[in-house]
């Protein structure tokens, strides 16, 4: 059926940019985000769908499938709300109407990217957390293969340490003692770097109690950049913790946490170990800050035995018990607004009621889509070749995660585009009139999405273990009693479909489509330069700065979609009269932008990712404030980050300046010549395909000592189109029968007989191949993978077809840049704008090219 979806033709990267730039009005960031996320492609790289549109019809078809599976229920009616007995079916062509454009409802990213693909098997799940890890290394090892299959499925995951001994603590193996639960972060954080799905990284939450005994060392374990680089962490955070900071009173941390006759215990003064937690938040935006009993006590499924929250994904906005998941859909904000930015502005809560409602029946299919999607999964799993014990984990994860979705039904309606709606009602993000608006929208996005859930419950049933008495426990539900008794009264009485409902996810990608702010977020910048390296031989080329290697950029201005907008209505172009002057991710008023978040915690049962920016030069006293501001206001969590507190590796001991001149004397001093190591006979290689122009191409890097030692490249054609599976193998120095140097290429294959392919310049482009030997030597003498990137990345080559081949080199290089490698604070690691990244919602953006990775 799914197979309907896609036409048999095909469309090159150009048909797909021309199209998707009309699509987007010319916005080249949006069009390029979509198409390199979210387009599907073929196996051979060949686009299959040509604009958003094709994607919305995509999506569309499979929701309005599950729609129908369900029409026929109508038992009931009466007990429905006024809406629900009126409303008409959600039929394929209304969801496509939602979704168009990005104007209504916009599913989150592994929604748009999988459903419907038959080119992938992926979950839909955008926030998965696995069960604390077991104290043992059988634990230990369980959860890490738990993740590499989980992230190969591009699920995010989040897994909470509490559980793992403190060091020094006894063990019944040969080791004596154990080296503590810190010990193991890096090996999850390297099986998160190491796993990618479509070029997509795995993304980790790591957490542990403050407790615990060994929560110093987590605290400051990524003070040094170069550790723990494939995760965020963040400390939950207790009541108990917090009293004894503001008292100033001692605390003791112990283990196991919960246990009334812990094994270990430790007494400290809270206010210390405070200051040690802000003076890291203040240095590096970590760890990260989670209020866990707020997260526990103001949750809807944290009461219920078996979905006790245990940790959070990676972003902190869904927390949730060890083997459940949860999708994501957010509904644009600005949308509902009508003449904006005009003097009869006015928000439109009648449409905005009616779409939340529909788009909450939307998160419920999402969770049928999902379970079948787990079921793809289990069955490529059971065709794998691979033996019924070696598979054991998998399976047993996705059943786990099966099991919970089909008794809970979690799901995460969130939204976008606060900052923007605000802005076209007129009013200022900061003020006492913007959090009246907001609350009105929020109480309006409550009533829309319990209505449609308690409606579900009525005509699909409830979530397998909806109990009353245990509603009765959560602070959330007593919140309703008191503010909403009608909903209260209705949800009693016939229970709701969702366990849990609605977050403020990060919307990063999803906000760059929608063309609007992100998320909670206020607007980061009003305007910015942008740089696009041109060729100066070019026709029409405007060269406005030329680097120190000779590269030339053109620069222009970048306007916030909306601003653009609210200077068309009002014919105005100077921003700073513009409502949202002064309003700014670093200009607004902290303590309006905590209210704020706690304002849209009241109405939300799951948690909020959200980001406070601040000056280079805030204090950790103003850090620190903020924090316990947020906890008094009963924020579940919340992201503090100043600007500039990543930009290089801390050193805690020995002075920075002592190293610094320390370094540059030796490099004034000295003039070193290198030695390359001899060539084996045989080297390992690693395969990367990459496209150059419309060709395929290849690329083969010989490796010593996993080090790039030597890097052949061509087209994949003749003798050298390899087998899609290939992705590693062996080079091998050889004579030809003259006595000449030959290099040969080989690989096993599927049943493990050796295939060797002869001759390999034979497929190889001459210059190609001179300009790779010439690389090859600056490799294998030594100069670092950062540096050779660079290099490449810098070459002054003015055919167009070079280029696009030096491209494709450096991407192959990059991935053996090692782990941790610093880049300067602000440069993006893909478009290398030295500008170009800011922190959002908890996550790290670039403004130019749309790259994006939370923490």
């Amino acid at each position: 059926m799914v197979e309907e979806l896609f036409s048999t033709q095909t469309y090159t990267y150009d048909e797909v940019l021309k199209e998707s730039l009309k699509y987007f009005n010319n916005d080249e960031l949006a069009a390029t985000t979509w198409i390199n996320k979210y387009a599907i492609k073929d196996r051979e790289g060949n686009y299959l769908e040509l604009t958003p549109n094709d994607m919305h019809h995509r999506m569309a078809k499979e929701f309005a499938r599950v729609e129908a599976k369900y029409s026929d229920r109508s038992s009931g009616i009466e007990n429905l709300s006024g809406y629900g007995r009126t409303r008409e079916p959600l039929t394929e062509e209304r969801i496509f109407e939602l979704f168009k454009d990005f104007k209504y409802s916009i599913p989150q990213g592994s929604v748009m990217a999988a459903l419907g693909n038959e080119q992938m098997i992926a979950s839909l799940s955008n926030c998965v957390v696995v069960p604390p890890v077991h104290d043992s290394y059988g634990g230990i090892l369980y959860t890490d293969q738990q993740l590499v299959q989980l992230f190969k499925r591009r699920c995010g995951v989040g897994v909470d340490l509490s559980g793992l001994r403190p060091k020094d603590a006894l063990v019944s193996n040969a080791a004596g003692t154990t080296t503590g639960a810190v010990s193991f972060m890096d090996r999850f954080s390297n099986t998160t770097r190491e796993v990618a799905q479509n070029g997509r990284r795995g993304a980790l939450m790591l957490t542990i109690d403050i407790a615990h005994p060994d929560v110093e060392d987590f605290i400051t374990v990524k003070q040094d950049l170069k550790k723990v680089t494939g995760a965020n962490i963040s400390v939950r955070l207790s009541d108990e913790f917090m009293k004894a900071v503001v008292e100033d009173s001692d605390f003791t941390l112990r283990w196991p946490i919960e246990s009334p006759e812990p094994k270990y215990t430790k007494t400290v003064r809270a206010k210390e170990l405070w200051e040690t937690v802000i003076r890291c938040a203040h240095n590096t935006a970590e760890p990260g800050l989670i209020f866990w009993d707020k997260q526990h006590t103001y949750s809807t499924s944290s009461f219920y035995p078996g979905f006790k929250n245990s940790s959070t994904n990676p972003c902190s906005e869904i927390a949730m018990q060890g083997g459940d998941s949860c999708r994501l859909i957010a509904v644009n904000l600005y949308s509902f607004v009508d003449e904006p930015f005009t003097e009869n502005a006015t928000f439109n809560h009648e449409k905005f009621y009616k779409v939340i409602y529909e788009t909450q029946r939307l998160m419920d299919d999402l969770v049928d889509l999902e379970l079948e999607a787990v079921e793809r999964i289990l069955a490529k799993i059971s065709n794998d070749k691979e033996p019924d014990f070696i598979k054991q984990n998998e399976i047993d994860t996705w059943k786990l995660l099966a099991e919970n979705g089909k008794n809970g039904r979690r799901t995460g309606l969130g939204f976008t585009a606060l900052a923007d709606a605000v802005a076209a009602l007129g009013i200022k993000l900061d003020t006492d009139e913007a959090l009246t608006e907001i609350d009105k929208i929020m109480q309006t996005k409550l009533k829309g999405e319990f209505d449609s859930s308690i409606d579900m419950a009525i005509t699909r049933e409830p979530f397998k273990v909806f109990d009353p008495a245990i509603e009765e426990k959560s602070d959330f539900v007593q919140m309703l009693k008191n503010e909403f008794p009608e909903i209260y009264g209705r949800m009693m009485q016939h229970g709701r479909r969702n366990i849990s409902i609605s977050t403020v996810a990060p919307t990063g990608s999803l906000s760059m489509l929608a063309q609007t702010s992100s998320g909670i977020e206020p607007v980061f910048m009003l305007a910015y330069k942008r740089r696009r390296k041109v060729n100066p031989s070019e026709k029409n080329a405007k060269v406005a700065f030329v680097d120190d290697t000779g590269d030339a950029f053109e620069e222009f201005t970048v306007y916030h979609p909306k601003v653009k907008t609210w200077m068309a209505a009002a014919g105005k172009e100077a921003i700073e009269e513009s409502p949202y002057a002064g309003a700014t991710a670093s200009e607004i008023n902290w303590q309006k932008r905590v209210e704020m978040q706690a304002l849209v915690q009241k109405y939300t049962t799951h948690s909020i990712s959200s980001t406070i920016n601040l000056a280079s030069d805030v204090s950790e006293e103003k850090v620190s404030d903020i924090y316990i501001e947020s906890w008094r206001q009963g924020l579940k969590g919340i992201t503090v980050y100043r600007d500039g507190s990543r930009s290089g590796i801390l050193v805690s001991s020995d002075d920075k300046k002592d190293k610094k001149e320390k370094k540059e004397a030796i490099q004034e001093s000295v003039f070193a010549e290198t030695f390359a190591p001899k060539r084996p006979k045989k080297l390992e290689a690693k395969i990367v395909r990459f496209n150059n122009e419309k060709e395929r191409w290849i690329a083969v890097v010989g490796l010593l000592h996993n080090r790039p030692y030597e890097i052949f490249t061509g087209k994949m054609e003749d003798v050298f189109n390899l087998p899609n599976w290939v992705a590693d193998g062996w080079v091998l120095k050889n004579k030809d029968e003259d006595g000449r140097s030959r290099y040969d290429f080989q690989f096993s294959d599927k049943h493990g007989y050796k295939v060797t392919i002869e001759g390999l310049s034979r497929s190889f482009n001459e210059e190609y191949w001179n300009y790779a030997k010439l690389i090859s030597g600056v490799l294998r003498h030594g100069m670092p993978i950062p540096y050779v990137v660079d290099l490449i990345n810098n070459l002054n080559l003015l055919d167009e077809n070079i280029n696009t081949w030096k491209a494709g080199v450096v991407r192959a290089l990059k991935q053996f840049v090692p782990n941790g490698t610093p880049a300067a604070d602000k440069k993006c690691e893909e478009c290398g704008d030295p500008e170009g990244i800011h922190f959002s919602e908890g996550c790290l953006e670039c403004k130019s090219c749309g790259y994006s990775k939370c923490g």
